[in-house]
Order: C-alpha cells, then sequence, then structure tokens
C-alpha cells in the first residue's frame, strides 16, 4: 500500500522525474560528450622563433606535430605572445633564442624557454609535458648527429646518449584518458547528490504536507515499514539508473573493468543503499527540512574533495584522513579502483564493502527519532 502510494506521488510530481532521471541522464550525455576523445587535443600554443634557423623550424614542425599541441602563431617577439596568452587564444608559449643553431654546431649549449598557463591546469600540465618532451628529443637528436659526425654507429651513439633505456607501462589506464579517470567518479558523485537531496526532500515532504500520520495508520505504526515502502520505489529507480550508467561506462564506453561488469554493479546497488541511508538518517537528525537539504548537499559535495580522486587522502591531515572513511563516495573509489582497474580479489578490498553496509544500518539507529517526527508531524518552518 505505501509503495503504491509512493509510485503515485512520484509519477505525479516532476520534481521527481527531473531529480532522479533527468538530471543523471543529463549529466550521462554531457560528460561522455565532453570527454569523447578521452584528452584534450590541439591545444593553441605560441612559438617565438628569434633564430629563424633550419632546426628551429625543424623544432616548431615537431611541436605543431604533437597530438595535444597546436601551433596557433608564430610571434616576432616575447611581448606579442604573451599578450596572446593573457587574451586566451593561446595557452603556452615555446620561445627559441636568437644564436640556437650558431651555439649547437659550435659545441655550446643553447637554451630554449617555455612558458604554460597553469590556470587551465589540464591544458597547461599537457602543453608543458610536450614541450619539455620535444626538447628532450631535440637535444639528443643534436647529440646524435654530432656522434654520427664522428663516425661512431647507431648503437655507440644511442649508448651514450641513453645509457639506460625506459619503459613505461600506465597502470589501470595506459591510454592516460580523462575519461576513465573523471566518468568512473564524477558520474556516480553526483548521483549520490542527487539521492541523498531527494530522500531528505522525499521524507521531509510527508511531514510538511501533515500526512506523515496517515504512513504511520497505513503501516500499524511501524516506521521500519513505513521507511521500506516509501524508499523501495526510489531504490529501484536508482538501481536502474545506476546500471545504465555503468553498463554505458564499461560496455559502450569499453572503460577497463577488470573483475567484469557484475563486480560493479554489486559496488554500485550498496553504493546506491548507502547513500540513501545517509539521508534517512540526516533527516531524522534534523528534521527540518531546509536545514536537512542543505546539510545533505554540504555533505556531498564535500565528498568529491575529500574521497581520493582528485588530491591523495594518504596526504592529507591526519583529521581529514579520518573523516574520509565517512563518506560512502570515498569506498565507492577505493572499490572502484580495487575492481575495475587493478583487479584484485574481495579478499583485499572487504572493508569498504564492511563500510558500505554499515552506513545501512544508521535508518536503524535513528527510526527512533523518525518516528517522533512523523507520529507528532514535526515541522518547522
Amino acid at each position: 500500500m505505501i509503495m503504491v502510494r509512493e509510485w503515485r506521488i512520484l509519477t505525479s510530481r516532476r520534481i521527481y522525474l527531473i531529480a532522479m532521471v533527468g538530471a543523471p541522464l543529463f549529466c550521462v550525455v554531457f560528460f561522455f560528450s565532453l570527454m569523447e576523445k578521452g584528452l584534450p587535443e590541439n591545444l593553441p600554443v605560441a612559438v617565438v622563433d628569434m633564430d629563424n634557423s633550419n632546426i628551429s623550424r625543424r623544432l616548431t614542425r615537431q611541436l605543431d606535430n604533437f597530438k595535444q599541441t597546436d601551433v596557433v602563431a608564430h610571434c616576432t617577439s616575447f611581448h606579442e605572445a604573451r599578450k596572446l596568452v593573457q587574451q586566451g587564444s593561446a595557452y603556452g608559449i615555446y620561445y627559441i633564442p636568437e644564436g640556437l643553431e650558431h651555439d649547437i654546431l659550435s659545441f655550446r649549449q643553447p637554451k630554449v624557454s617555455f612558458y604554460t598557463n597553469n590556470s587551465y591546469i589540464i591544458a597547461g600540465s599537457l602543453l608543458f609535458r610536450d614541450m619539455k618532451t620535444l626538447s628532450i628529443l631535440g637535444s639528443a637528436y643534436v647529440a646524435r648527429e654530432l656522434r654520427y659526425a664522428k663516425g661512431q654507429t647507431e648503437r655507440q651513439a644511442m649508448a651514450e646518449i641513453q645509457p639506460i633505456a625506459i619503459e613505461t607501462h600506465p597502470i589501470g589506464n595506459p591510454w592516460i584518458n580523462y575519461a576513465v579517470y573523471l566518468c568512473n567518479t564524477i558520474l556516480p558523485g553526483l548521483l549520490c547528490v542527487m539521492i541523498v537531496i531527494t530522500t531528505v526532500f522525499a521524507l521531509g515532504s510527508e511531514v510538511k504536507s501533515r500526512r506523515s500520520n496517515e504512513l504511520l495508520r497505513i503501516a500499524k505504526d511501524d516506521i521500519l515499514t513505513v521507511m521500506i515502502g516509501k524508499l523501495l520505489p526510489h531504490t529501484l529507480i536508482y538501481f536502474l539508473i545506476i546500471t545504465f550508467i555503468e553498463v554505458m561506462l564499461y560496455s559502450y564506453m569499453h572503460f577497463p573493468c577488470q573483475n567484469g561488469l557484475g563486480s560493479m554493479l554489486i559496488v554500485s546497488y550498496l553504493f546506491v543503499l548507502a547513500c540513501e541511508s545517509i539521508a534517512v538518517f540526516f533527516y531524522a537528525l534534523i528534521p527540518i527540512l531546509r536545514i536537512a537539504l542543505s546539510l545533505s548537499a554540504f555533505f556531498c559535495m564535500l565528498s568529491f574533495s575529500i574521497s581520493g580522486f582528485t588530491f591523495p587522502v594518504s596526504e592529507m591531515h591526519p583529521i581529514l584522513q579520518t573523516w574520509a572513511t565517512v563518506f560512502p563516495l570515498r569506498h565507492f573509489f577505493l572499490l572502484y579502483v580495487d575492481n575495475a582497474l587493478n583487479g584484485i580479489s574481495f579478499c583485499y578490498s572487504w572493508g569498504s564493502y564492511v563500510a558500505l553496509v554499515l552506513f545501512m544500518f544508521l535508518p536503524l539507529l535513528s527510526s527512533w527519532r523518525l518516528k517522533t517526527v512523523y507520529k507528532y508531524d514535526v515541522y518547522d518552518i
């Protein structure tokens, strides 16, 4: 009876359709289209070539050949290039000084300079990487040509230029794809925001509209029956949404998922239940709808910063490291890394599973408080 009543409320009020279905699906389309290529490409950079020699022009062409870099301007002075950066027309400057070729042929050490606008963190970091790589490769190229001129073979020359050969193998995300890094955590994080806020709103609306006594009468004064009957339709909808997100991530986008889609679905379902449990606890703790909504929004937004996918928790203050464990998104992130990226078995990550399950006991601890609120229609405008 309570479930049927809740379905009628969900289908009759547009706000639930927007918050529970529309907003998550919009986020999926937005982030998938925004990060379709994985990494930003053709980031604009200005080149100041004061040497205008064969070597300097070759360096410019090689810089333009990088996938993330697009040489959009050949400036005659550093001042002109700096104006382009200040205007936002370029994110970096590659400065080639006068006399570069002459210094190279004279066995002197010329210097090239590059500047990046790190106000745009990703763009600045990618351009810095490309320009530094070009400078290192350019130095190696010159050194190799000089050794060839001295009669050394390629093997002898490379042994002196690079005595130790380096092989890099990025684990989990070998493509260095920002979509893999961000979508797998931002989308569940945004869904967490919608779950907690919408659940608090649904619980508080009953008291606000003076209908909470009706729920208790239907449930024969059993608050657990009220919570299960009211939240079960929400849970089914969120399960469908999170399933759609996970299928899109791992089956359509083919993001790495070492332990299979099933393991991530289990983690996602536990995550949804944990978020709903947090919402019930918040409203029972502070049964004033506007304050409970504000607390929920603050809690969810804070979880993005303290969950570890933007800044390592291990490098935070010890107090913050402890507080990180109270956020479901933190445990979801750890399980995502273990299951999808590293393929670690359950015995090594059971702690985060237990943490998500423990969140589900919060409604039981606060059920007496919620029953009091519902029984006496405690609502403070």
